[in-house]
């Protein structure tokens, strides 16, 4: 594994706590594959837990850097033999899912999963849950998203297993999506026309100290359960924390104009158009906003002591944050979260499209450049990079995607140089990463909104001293507005796809 930032789960304080019989404790993590629990599940190895996960895809969680430490359960949390295997033998469940995309009907799947998960870690004789909620006010209307995780806490300390819930308010970390959305929001805008919730007291808190006060989670005392407010030291209106960002980032200060008429509709709408974060997203943390975030008390620093350097500061955690941006080393991002409705399929191989309406568009071209190095422009397609054609008739469907609630173009990608399996690339989906001595394939599949499935397959191969590129876009069409949609797009594809492949082949042609 790559070395860790801090907490590493090295610190005395956060090591594992060993069983009576000297062994080391098993944690179950759920909703691994997530931002934070991308990031906690490598310090939990560190910290001395034998970990497993139960992921939908066992193939994405693989794919991660820790992902040969660990044991991988298949499935998801509302599927009861599922989560019944992955508890078996485990001392400490972490439930980090939440549905921050999801469509109607949310709540009751929450509700179904977190009680699916309740059950079975009773039966097992599970010592701990460990759940991250959402930081609120008691005595206010809450937006359905909190409402739910509210809910969701709730069964667990109803569970009769002992449950700590730790509720958060706004992250600061790279690749958060409240990051994001302060970050873009800021470099986009000199003059921001915003909600009027932009003055409410919010107590953000830095990325690094929910995975501290997490890995702490599994050692309090065996008969605790309850919830817990946490946060950073500031209290800050949300207008601050664009302005503190501002002054990280090297920006003139912004003037924002608080206007009542924006509701959170509307303004989820304004998040969409100016920032990466697509309407899915953005309405949920908008509406998060609606009512003052603030901790209650400070009770969590009864069952867990802070950090040795104390709390992370604001513009220390943003500093940070856009230390790790710069440097191109985002461990994990909200880019990377699953759509709801996307397809998620995998390429049937080619036999199997026999008797199937599919439509391609294949090339071939040779270039001096070596294997490596077209393998290397490859793997760096998309986001900053780009797709090496007509950036006009990408844009325009990435705006189309984002008009009728698509992720869009501009969600880009976590790593300018890297990608794993399920990895987001703008509208794409990384399904297959694989190198072999007789070739290299890259294969995104389509996460815009097409009347059918679509995937994009970019081919690496040796070819005597320099290399041929293959590149293959698949589209198999549903129904007549599918025939219909590839027979629009037709014409286009000879810029399109033409263009990336001349141009992918150059660009590593000139950097031989």
């Amino acid at each position: 594994m790559p070395e860790l930032t801090h907490p590493t789960g090295r610190e005395e304080a956060l090591r594992a706590a060993p069983r009576d019989d000297g062994s080391a404790p098993r944690a179950l993590v759920l909703g691994a594959t997530g931002y934070i629990g991308g990031r906690l599940t490598p310090r939990l190895l560190n910290a001395g837990y034998r970990v497993r996960v139960l992921a939908r895809d066992a193939a994405r969680a693989a794919s991660f850097p820790w992902g040969g430490d660990c044991e991988i359960v298949e499935g998801s949390a509302d599927d009861a033999d599922a989560v019944a295997t992955a508890m078996d033998d485990v001392d400490v469940v972490y439930y980090l899912i939440h549905s921050m995309s999801a469509g109607k009907g949310f709540e009751e799947s929450d509700e179904r999963a977190a009680t699916t998960v309740a059950e079975a870690a009773a039966r097992a004789g599970v010592r701990r849950i460990v759940y991250l909620g959402g930081l609120h006010p008691d005595d206010a209307k809450l937006s359905p998203h909190l409402r739910s995780r509210v809910r969701v806490g709730e069964i667990f300390l109803q569970s009769g297993v002992p449950t700590l819930v730790l509720q958060a308010g706004v992250v600061i970390g790279s690749g958060s999506a409240s990051f994001e959305m302060i970050r873009h929001l800021t470099d986009v805008l000199p003059y921001m026309p915003a909600p009027k919730w932009v003055r409410n007291r919010i107590q953000p808190i830095a990325v690094r100290d929910v995975l501290h006060y997490l890995l702490g989670a599994a050692r309090v005392d065996a008969d605790v359960n309850r919830a817990v407010d946490i946060g950073g030291p500031d209290v800050l209106r949300y207008g601050q924390m664009m302005n503190g960002y501002a002054v990280e980032a090297g920006l003139r200060q912004r003037a924002i104009a608080a206007l009542p008429v924006l509701t959170p509709g509307l303004a989820s709408h304004w998040v969409n158009l100016v920032t990466p974060v697509p309407r899915s997203i953005a309405r949920p943390l908008v509406a998060s906003l609606q009512n003052e975030c603030i901790m209650k008390d400070h009770a969590v620093d009864e069952l867990i002591p802070r950090p040795e350097d104390g709390l992370t500061p604001y513009r220390r955690a943003v500093d940070l944050a856009l230390g790790r941006v710069r440097g191109d080393s985002i461990e994990t991002s909200w880019q990377d979260s699953e759509v709801s409705g996307a397809p998620s399929d995998p390429l049937p191989s080619d036999p199997d499209w026999a008797g199937r309406t599919v439509f391609t568009d294949s090339r071939s071209v040779a270039t001096r450049a070596s294997a490596a190095e077209l393998w290397r422009v490859i793997l760096g397609i998309g986001g900053e990079n780009g797709w090496y054609s007509s950036p006009l008739l990408w844009a325009v469907r990435g705006f189309m995607d984002r008009i009728v609630g698509g992720v869009g173009l501009r969600r880009g990608r976590r790593s300018r140089t890297a990608a794993r399996v399920g990895d987001a690339i703008d509208f794409w989906r990384v399904e297959a990463v694989e190198r072999t001595e007789a070739e290299s394939l890259l294969r995104l599949r389509a996460e815009m909104k097409v009347p059918g499935e679509a995937w994009l397959e970019l081919r690496a191969v040796p070819d005597g001293e320099g290399a041929r590129y293959e590149q293959r876009a698949i589209f198999f069409p549903r129904g007549l507005s599918g025939r219909l949609y590839w027979l629009a797009v037709l014409p286009f594809h000879g810029l399109i796809f033409a263009g990336m492949a001349a141009r992918i082949t150059a660009a590593a042609e000139e950097a031989s």
